[in-house]
């Protein structure tokens, strides 16, 4: 599930014109941690599952998939 949720996260990262500093930037955390999500070596917290999708404009459980976070 963690490298889907990578993909999906950095497919909506791409859509939406951001580098993974700059959504970082946006959610207060560090590029690494955006790199390590999408990845699949970090599965997001819940609280920053929901920044993610607040910052790429998409809700839990749809485009980013976010499901079972």
């Amino acid at each position: 599930m963690a490298i889907e949720l990578g993909t999906r996260l950095r497919e909506a990262r791409t859509e939406a014109g951001l580098t993974q500093a700059e959504l970082a930037e946006r959610i207060g955390v560090s590029r690494k941690t955006i790199n390590t999500v999408e990845n699949g070596v970090f599965v997001p917290s819940t609280t920053l599952a929901l920044k993610l999708a607040r910052a790429l404009k998409t809700r839990l459980g749809t485009d980013v998939a976010f499901v079972g976070v």
